[in-house]
Formats: structure tokens, sequence, C-alpha cells
């Protein structure tokens, strides 16, 4: 109880009956929401008061819905890509290639010795 009401009033416990009343401090309690550290102490909390969770169903559901309308679209003959809703933290330049293929041993050797001034 004393961290919700210092995180989201400034009160504390020692201020309920004078500068904040019994009143105000019956209504915090009663409104408080299913995030609060009272909340997860009485066992109350459901897990969804993190929005981290829901936008990420989400951008699941939107994704799942891209895939039915590209097979909706390859069923009447247009073909189309399926572009995933955008995550945070992903880098999108996954369609960036460096090289065209493996380097054959023999040539990755003569650049190793080139590279390390012939110490290797």
């Amino acid at each position: 109880m004393q961290f919700d009401l210092l995180t989201r009033t400034k009160y504390t416990l020692d201020d309920v009956g004078g500068s904040l009343s019994w009143g105000a401090f019956r209504a915090f309690v009663h409104n408080l929401d299913t995030g609060s550290a009272l909340a997860r102490d009485l066992g109350k909390e459901t897990g969804w008061e993190n929005t981290l969770a829901t936008n990420c169903i989400l951008a699941d559901i939107y994704d799942l819905l891209q895939i039915i309308h590209v097979d909706l679209c390859a069923l009447g003959g247009k073909k189309r890509q399926i572009k995933p809703y955008p995550r945070p933290g992903r880098k999108e330049d996954n369609k960036r290639k460096l090289g065209k293929g493996a380097l054959p041993i023999e040539e990755l050797r003569e650049w190793l010795r080139r590279a390390g001034n012939g110490k290797r």
C-alpha cells in the first residue's frame, strides 16, 4: 500500500487522517487497478495490465490476418507477399545480403594470411 501511495500520489501512510483524508484514502484503495502493488499482494493480478503483452497479441493477430489475406489472393490467382507487422527491436533490413556465396577455403586462407601480415 505504501508503494502505491508514494508512486501514484506522493502521500505516505503517515499522511492518512491528516493531509490525506480517510475518505480520499478509501477512494484511492477502492479504485486501484490490477497493476498495483496491493493487487499483486492480494493475488488479484490478471497479467493484462502490461501493454507489451497486448501489443504482441495484436501484432500476432495482424500477421495471421495477413496470411489469410495472401491465401485468399492466391485463390484468385494474385500473388502477394506476407508483410509481418514490424516489431520494435527487430532489424528490418534483413534483405541486405553480403557477398555472393561461400568463399573457397584456399582464398580464405590467402586472405587471412594477407590480413594478418603473414602471421597465420
